[in-house]
């Protein structure tokens, strides 16, 4: 297995990956796609890159997005506009 993602997405400072994974039951070797998100940011005090990343198996993605939808929408009904 290859330690490089199939495909890779980017926006601004956020990027998504699809990777490829294999595991081996019954004696048999299964592969499976997971998906990775990563936000990375310049730390204001030291200076150095820094990032977080999330791995997500494909029956987390739909709950995934609707927690993200929801936030969303808090946030922007929020009436606060102020922004990062």
């Amino acid at each position: 297995m290859s330690n490089k993602p199939i495909k890779q997405y980017r926006s601004g400072s956020m990027q998504g990956a699809i990777w490829l994974n294999e595991t081996e039951k019954e004696g048999e070797k299964i592969e499976y796609k997971t998906a990775s998100l990563r936000r990375s940011w310049k730390d204001k005090e030291t200076g150095q890159w820094r990032d977080e990343t999330i791995n997500l198996k494909k029956s987390d993605m739909p709950r995934a997005l609707v927690l993200l939808n929801k936030l969303q929408e808090k946030l922007l009904l929020s009436g606060d506009e102020k922004d990062e």
